[in-house]
């Protein structure tokens, strides 16, 4: 028997070229203009990233026949998908006495090897907080529920409700020394998208049956992802010289779990490599811990302007969908 010939490199890329207008085609058709800049990127630079979800066990509102145990399934689920090897979560304990069968979330988030840390009690924004003592003691009242479930392991991270770490120089200093005293590290963050945003409007579109603007609001928010990959990589290119490893901040929402695999499948083919939380904050970038935004903080501190990003025109007005 003769081997069939191998087509020749010239002959692959011709094929190649003539399969691109089908695969854009069908790209659209499926994402709408979130594809648009999917492979806007073709070497793309590795870079480092670890995944993290906040407030849990409860965020934002359910659309019907979901539950809170069926979206820590499903983020549990996308995580492992991807491999990732570690996703912190961040509790907010004091949701476990408006909805005590949450509880078991933090267990399954647990039983899947992710770690569970501090979110505060009542995820109480630190500049809004009536002293710098009553959110000193909120951090404390959420230490128990996360630590009966971390024996033996590290547990010691602090995400900042709302990333607020202090309106002035007495509250970031007290807030920072009374974390650094009771062992605390700052989970830091720098990159998000911001997610939560759609998190009502999905659960009232979903109860209304309205799929038509469910999958505008997809496209429009992985549209967004897409920006934000490529604004986090200009400003640490312009901060750093480089990207530098990155945080990602998602929450356990019904949105979050619609979105999710389509984020970490957008931040693959932008270079993600998924590593731990302590990993990425090795890098020097981290050493000067904080609120608000990593990079943002950074500029701020080096009276730097961040590069921006272009935008599209107007989208969708979130608060006033399925009304």
């Amino acid at each position: 028997m003769i081997a069939p010939r191998r087509p020749s490199n010239r002959a692959r890329g011709a094929r190649q070229a003539a399969l691109r207008p089908v695969m854009r085609l069908a790209c659209a058709l499926l994402w709408g203009a979130a594809c648009g800049t999917l492979q806007a990127e073709p070497q793309a630079e590795p870079f480092d990233i670890a995944i993290t979800v906040d407030d849990l066990p409860v965020h934002g509102e359910l659309p019907p026949g979901m539950t809170r145990v069926g979206l820590a399934r499903e983020h549990l689920r996308i995580l492992k998908a991807h491999g990732v090897p570690q996703a912190y979560g961040f509790v907010n304990a004091g949701q476990l006495a408006r909805e005590p069968d949450s509880v078991a979330v933090l267990d399954l988030w647990r039983q899947a090897g992710h770690p569970l840390a501090n979110h505060g009690y009542r995820h109480l924004n630190l500049d809004r907080a009536p002293s710098l003592e009553a959110w000193q003691s909120d951090v404390v009242l959420g230490e128990a529920a996360v630590a009966a479930r971390m024996a033996g392991a590290d547990w010691h991270y602090f995400r900042y409700p709302e990333l607020a770490g202090g309106d002035d120089a007495a509250k970031r200093e007290g807030a920072l020394r009374f974390l650094q005293q009771s062992g605390y590290r700052v989970a830091d963050v720098s990159v998000g998208f911001s997610e939560w945003l759609y998190n009502a409007p999905y659960a009232r579109c979903m109860a209304a049956g309205d799929n038509a603007t469910v999958a505008a609001m997809r496209s429009q928010f992985l549209a967004e992802v897409e920006r934000g990959i490529a604004r986090m990589k200009t400003q640490a290119r312009q901060l750093y010289g480089r990207v530098v490893p990155q945080v990602l901040l998602t929450h356990i929402g019904a949105w979050n779990a619609a979105t999710m695999d389509a984020v970490l499948t957008r931040l693959e083919a932008a270079g993600a490599r998924y590593v731990t939380l302590a990993q990425a904050q090795q890098d020097p970038a981290y050493a000067d811990p904080g609120g608000g935004m990593l990079m943002q903080r950074a500029a701020d501190k080096a009276g730097v302007q961040l590069l921006a990003v272009a935008v599209d025109g107007p989208g969708l007005e979130l608060q006033g969908l399925c009304r």
